[in-house]
């Protein structure tokens, strides 16, 4: 047996397999609260930590942007990312974390990112 008999017009028979495996997976993983019958509750502590998750999972993406360039420190303050962070930043301690805090602190940081990016090319 040569290895294009397992072709599936373009595909390999094996990449099938494993796309069909992980949408099952998947599939599983993420319906296995529906398919119980039992009322399920999270622990407190668990939900506590689910608050923090997407503040979390911002500053992860968002943080090693802020301070490195291609894997360098920012070497200068005329940068628009550092003002539009401290923006951010600042609009979410104004507003005490409460309501919309997140998506202010983004649309704040961001009103002062794009005209210092884009009309002084910082």
């Amino acid at each position: 047996m040569k290895h294009d008999d397992f072709l599936v017009g373009e595909t390999h028979l094996w990449t099938l397999l494993a796309i069909a495996g992980l949408v099952l997976i998947t599939f599983l993983s993420r319906s296995f609260f529906f398919l119980s019958q039992a009322q399920w509750h999270l622990p407190h502590w668990a939900q506590r930590g689910l608050q923090y998750a997407p503040i979390a999972a911002l500053s992860a993406v968002i943080a090693p942007e802020i301070v490195m360039t291609q894997g360098q420190l920012i070497p200068s303050l005329a940068d628009a990312r550092l003002y539009a962070v401290a923006t951010g930043v600042a609009f979410f301690y104004w507003r005490k974390g409460a309501g919309q805090a997140v998506l202010g602190a983004i649309v704040s940081g961001m009103a002062v990112y794009l005209p210092l990016h884009l009309g002084l090319g910082w």
